[in-house]
């Protein structure tokens, strides 16, 4: 036998209306301790993961609602009073308004849900909020997804949805143990994996990002931008975050054709180069020839659409577009990690018919800037045959200066190139190109900034070429008649270790070098290894299951297009069945009730039977009352069956000699 105890006994006593029928396993209209364990492990795995991305008081307040429940359910102590509760949600939502200036987007909205699961779970009572408090936690689990994709974030997700299934098993069956609500929350998780890995293949996929907001769906993302400084890229050479992976069809490249192309920068203020707006065209304005590379990239998100391609690509599909700054162009901005399957040819001539206006922008120099590099330039000008002489006296000048290659270079003033080239002589390769290209500027030779990056390391664990934010790189072009744009490093003046051998082999001092790359590190590097081309995998196969690959997946199987509608329209039947049938078995299902309830409902037919039918609103002191008036001689009697009924309802649990005590005293009742 289960009883519940109301909130008052008293005034449920004499509260019109009679008890409810229950099932034998009606969850309590309060939450219990081991729930509240359950409920509040879920709720904190949720958001503690957020707390990496939004507004610091936010998670902690979040937490600490969830701290304040916990204490409140640990000392037994009844919920905070609603008005406590109706004022801090709106501090909470005036807090969110004036973090943001508005609440709609993912992020605000993210925040808002934060807290009000905190505020919810301190207004927990019954069961529709334990399962309203896990809805939230399930969904901000799922809002983990909008901000991180990785494979690392799943397992927190994974063990949240986890803990938010047992803390349901919880409510359905409280009488279980705690082993046993985990064997079933796993049981329920594993029964849905065949679901979810069906939907997974078959769903149509949808290009984007998964929160689908445009206004803010895109936040901004480390790497090349299309201007630079001095220090703009030296302070990407502290990041090891993966620009780039690039699988080849046969061998990699050699370093020194390792040159991943970005953003061409022209216009150069004296201090700052700049890209400018480029034609674009379906086609190279070359004609690829020699070797080629081909290669599958699978470039992270960065927000612009240049494809950081091998040096000179080719046409490939899908499509991409060609610019004639020799750049390679996606559609649309890069905001999801995108794969392209390209093909290079590097001894491609490349601009050998170049526009004039083009040439006038790449000399173009402002006055009065870098004076002392002006005089340097036109003193190796003075006597050349042609601009590839004035090229190997820069070369042979910049050579004899000794400068240095350090990733913590001095701070520059206005004249930039004047005070690397002869003060400090110490810079990182965006001094090095930009000191040589104003110095074959000022000399009348086209000359242009390339930024983009060199080299990368292949990962031994699955072959891939890995390009990190420290392979970062500026180079230099210039164009001599007759041979078109031309790549010159000057940075390998300084540090041919560089371009073989990448940032650890050209940084003498170690101390400069990123964690990673450090030498007393390789046993950290192998596990990164092995981390990441597992990461690898799940990113290729899990995250990159785009549309078109699931139209290739479906066309190997045989489901390609015009025959997949019979078999999801099949699958989608047999579903609508399947859950037809278990629900039409759940109404099957006899209705267990408790002994109690049977045995009063007994007594009420009975006295039904005998003309003191019971209202339906009626509680049991009032028809005790009644019963007593209509049948005097056994007032009695009549009192002492409704009032045992009444205790035994909603008293304390008591043993079962007392329902049968009630039982017996109903069948032994005689009105006659």
């Amino acid at each position: 036998m289960s009883a519940e105890r109301p909130p008052r006994l008293g005034g449920l006593l004499h509260r019109s209306g009679p008890p409810r029928r229950t099932r034998a396993a009606r969850p309590t209209p309060t939450l219990r301790r081991d729930q509240g364990v359950w409920l509040l492990a879920a709720a904190a795995l949720a958001i503690a993961p957020h707390a990496v991305w939004l507004p610091g008081w936010v998670a902690a307040l979040g937490l600490g609602l969830l701290a304040w429940r916990a204490l409140l359910l640990w000392r037994g102590s009844r919920p905070p009073p609603r008005a406590l509760l109706f004022a801090l949600a709106l501090a909470a939502a005036a807090g969110v308004r004036l973090e943001f200036g508005h609440f709609f987007g993912r992020e605000p909205g993210v925040a808002v849900l934060v807290l009000l699961l905190g505020l919810k779970l301190l207004e927990t009572r019954a069961a529709r909020d334990i399962r309203a408090g896990v809805l939230l936690s399930l969904f901000l689990q799922l809002a983990i997804f909008f901000e991180d994709q990785s494979l690392p974030v799943a397992v927190p997700v994974l063990a949240g949805t986890l803990l938010a299934l047992g803390a349901l098993v919880a409510l359905a069956d409280p009488d279980g143990g705690e082993r046993e609500r985990l064997r079933t929350a796993a049981t329920l998780l594993a029964q849905g994996l065949p679901f979810m890995l069906i939907l997974f293949v078959l769903f149509p996929r949808i290009q984007g990002p998964l929160w689908g907001l445009p206004a803010d769906a895109f936040s901004a993302r480390t790497g090349l931008s299309d201007t630079m400084r001095p220090g703009s890229i030296s302070a990407l050479g502290q990041s090891d975050e993966i620009a780039l992976r690039a699988a080849f069809a046969g061998a990699p490249p050699p370093p020194a054709q390792r040159y991943w192309r970005g953003p061409v920068l022209t216009r150069f203020d004296g201090r700052e180069w700049h890209a400018e707006a480029a034609a674009e065209s379906f086609a190279p304005s070359y004609t690829p020839q020699g070797e080629r590379i081909d290669y599958l990239i699978t470039i992270e998100p960065h927000l612009r659409r240049w494809l950081l391609a091998l040096e000179h690509p080719g046409p490939a599909q899908p499509p991409i577009r060609y610019t004639g700054d020799l750049r390679a162009l996606a559609a649309e901005p890069l905001r999801a990690r995108a794969r392209f399957t390209l093909g290079a040819y590097p001894h491609t001539p490349v601009g050998m018919d170049e526009a004039p206006a083009v040439l006038a922008a790449a000399t173009a120099l402002p006055a009065e800037s870098n004076p002392r590099s002006r005089r340097l330039a036109a003193e190796l000008a003075v006597g050349a045959r042609d601009h590839a002489e004035i090229l190997e006296r820069v070369l042979a000048r910049l050579r004899a200066l000794r400068l240095g290659y350090t990733l913590r270079p001095p701070m520059l003033g206005r004249h930039a190139a004047d005070e690397f080239l002869f003060d400090t002589r110490r810079g990182f390769c965006e001094h090095f190109a930009s000191a040589f290209a104003v110095l074959m500027r000022a000399a009348g030779v086209p000359t242009r900034i390339v930024t983009g990056y060199q080299g990368g390391d292949i990962n031994p664990i699955d072959g891939q070429l890995v390009v990190r934010q420290s392979d970062a790189h500026a180079w230099a072009e210039v164009w001599l008649q007759g041979r078109g744009w031309l790549r010159v490093d000057p940075t390998a003046l300084a540090a041919p270790e560089r371009i073989d051998g990448g940032l650890a082999a050209a940084l003498a001092d170690a101390g400069e070098l990123p964690f990673m790359l450090r030498a007393d590190m390789a046993w950290l590097r192998g596990l990164r290894h092995r981390w990441e081309a597992v990461a690898n995998l799940w990113n290729q196969h899990v995250l990159g299951y785009n549309p078109e690959r699931q139209r290739e997946l479906l066309a190997r199987i045989g489901l390609g297009t015009g025959r997949l509608a019979p078999p999801l329209g099949a699958l989608v039947a047999t579903a609508v069945l399947l859950f037809a049938a278990l629900y039409a078995w759940s109404l099957r299902r006899p209705h267990v009730r408790d002994p109690l309830t049977c045995t009063w409902e007994r007594f009420c037919a009975k006295m039904a039977a005998a003309g003191a039918a019971r209202p339906a609103w009626q509680g049991p002191q009032d028809y005790a009352d009644e019963l007593a008036a209509r049948f005097p001689a056994h007032a009695s009697e009549l009192r002492g069956i409704c009032m045992l009924y009444a205790r035994l309802r909603y008293g304390p649990p008591a043993p079962e000699e007392q329902l049968r005590l009630l039982y017996n005293r109903i069948a032994s009742l005689r009105l006659e």
